[in-house]
């Protein structure tokens, strides 16, 4: 991909990310109303938005705007802006928003720089990234050449090094549905597929932080359909930089249609097996 900074900017982009994605994580948490409603839907009646999701997404932008100017801005919620810097940011204000609505633990403010137009598959690809779990304290973040890193609420940060795989019949796999009911019958679908031939699936409800759990060593791998953007963007690179591979079908660019994410060679074999289903699934 062309256009990547060099190794100082990409370390200035990676701190950004950071400050900003840790602001807007004690935002939702502190900030948080008592009684905390649905503001609008987008795609269904479950696919829900709350004022702190907006919130969110504009504190990141003015901060954003702040400090890096000349670059664009995509986030999930209203509000874009263009830039000439040739770096956009995108952004998940609260990723997994469905369990913030119901204090599940397991929500995350994903914030990545891309080089790229992040609207076209395979036209664009994620520099520097955090992705910060404000209640467990858990910070992800990477740069292009600098490795993966993680920390706790202890502060104490490691380097992530993705090991060996197992065999795909011992894999633990995340997945995420979708909102919207053809989506969802065509993902269950999939699925009647994919369970018997690996260990189990788990579902935790934030894309950012199933990608970050397979770097992690918490997931052998991920596969979801309906992703955008900001949801993968940070973790897509956390991912790589820890030694995995992140892609759609067939090698494809990660996009929409499919995002599988695993290190080799359990990526090839279950990215096979999606393919297989995805056929025997038919059209959503």
């Amino acid at each position: 991909m062309d256009g990547i900074p060099d190794d100082a900017q990409l370390a200035e982009l990676e701190q950004v990310a950071l400050t900003v994605a840790g602001e807007a994580g004690r935002f939702v948490v502190d900030e948080r109303p008592d009684h905390l409603g649905v503001a609008r839907t987008k795609s269904s009646a479950t696919d829900v938005v709350t004022v702190m999701d907006q919130g969110a997404q504009d504190l990141i932008r003015a901060r954003l705007q702040g400090l890096r100017p000349s670059d664009a801005f995509l986030g999930e919620e209203e509000g874009g802006s263009a830039g000439d810097s040739g770096l956009t940011w995108v952004v998940d204000p609260i990723d997994g928003t469905v369990n913030y609505l119901y204090r599940i633990p397991s929500y995350a403010v994903s914030v990545a720089a891309v080089v790229g137009d992040p609207r076209v598959p395979g036209q664009w690809a994620p520099v520097a990234g955090a992705v910060v779990n404000p209640v467990t304290g858990e910070v992800f973040h990477a740069r292009v050449g600098g490795g993966a890193w993680v920390s706790g609420a202890d502060g104490r940060e490691r380097r992530l090094a993705m090991a060996p795989p197992p065999d795909l019949d011992q894999a633990l796999v995340g997945t995420g549905f979708g909102y919207a009911v053809q989506r969802r019958r065509w993902q269950a679908a999939m699925l009647l597929e994919v369970l018997p031939q690996v260990r189990d699936i788990r579902r935790i409800g934030s894309a950012a932080l199933d990608i970050c759990a397979v770097a992690a060593g918490n997931l052998d791998a991920y596969y979801e359909r309906g992703l955008n953007p900001w949801d993968m963007a940070a973790a897509w690179l956390v991912l790589t930089e820890a030694g995995g591979t992140f892609t759609g079908l067939a090698g494809g660019p990660p996009e929409g249609a499919m995002v599988v994410a695993a290190a080799e060679p359990l990526h090839g074999q279950l990215e096979v097996v999606l393919g297989a289903a995805a056929d025997a699934a038919g059209q959503e």
